[in-house]
């Protein structure tokens, strides 16, 4: 194993333990994968059967881009997640980190027709970010992944109608940031819905300066690394056998 595989081991690990820490896990279901820099096109996920607080960088399971184990590893991994992860990392070089969550606002946003708006603080840094892409039932049908990646387009935020919240990052820690934005710009489209009360508008010309106000806010760094990096001290202090 390369020294680059295992320090994306550890990284992948960690953001299993972050998921988890933030609720965002789901029994033993979900995924989030990594791809391993080389001509091989292998990625790493999650062993299918352990809950994200079990997740460890020795037992990630190493993947190929037609979902079949490398290596020897005790664990099958989540048909479902293979579905989605291979059909992505296929399609996309520019990704190399794919998250995928059923969080209950993600999933109540996912069924609303609408789907999320842009009058909230983070859903306005989102505008015409965000890809929509209808349900099939679970994904676990190969010929769902050309509409998959059709839908998905050049984004790397998805709405998964009825289904729920999927991000993708140049790095693990833009996947993480773009999924945390995502999934708090729902959690405040659920809770002003909750009110009755309707919401303000954002203007066209506040959405239309988003991303250039991100890219100040970031202060020059890589997208997602200071959010990342302060989660991982975070879960670090609590449990660091993620690393073993």
């Amino acid at each position: 194993m390369t020294q680059q595989e295992q320090d994306l081991r550890i990284q992948l690990a960690a953001c299993y333990r972050i998921f988890d820490y933030l609720g965002w896990g789901e029994l033993i279901f979900n995924h989030i994968t990594v791809k391993i820099p080389g001509d091989e096109h292998h990625f790493l996920i999650n062993p299918y059967g352990l809950h994200y607080s079990e997740v460890k960088a020795s037992n990630l399971v190493k993947v190929d881009i037609e979902g079949n184990i490398i290596g020897e590893s005790e664990y099958r991994v989540n048909p479902a997640g293979i579905v989605i992860h291979t059909a992505i990392h296929a399609a996309r070089p520019d990704v190399h980190c794919i998250a995928h969550t059923h969080t209950t606002e993600g999933m109540a946003v996912a069924c609303n027709p609408e789907g999320l708006r842009t009058d909230n603080f983070y859903s306005a840094l989102l505008h015409n970010r965000i890809a929509y892409h209808d349900f099939e039932g679970i994904t676990v049908e190969d010929d769902e992944k050309p509409r998959l990646i059709n839908n998905l387009g050049d984004k790397r935020l998805a709405i998964l109608r009825n289904h729920g919240l999927l991000t993708c990052g140049r790095s693990i820690p833009e996947a993480f940031v773009n999924l945390w934005t995502l999934q708090r710009a729902c959690e405040v489209q659920v809770a002003t819905d909750a009110t009755g009360r309707g919401s303000i508008p954002v203007g066209e010309h506040i959405l239309n300066k988003g991303e250039k106000l991100m890219a100040k806010q970031s202060s020059g760094h890589p997208a997602g690394e200071l959010e990342f990096n302060a989660m991982v001290r975070l879960i670090e202090k609590a449990d660091p056998s993620y690393k073993d």
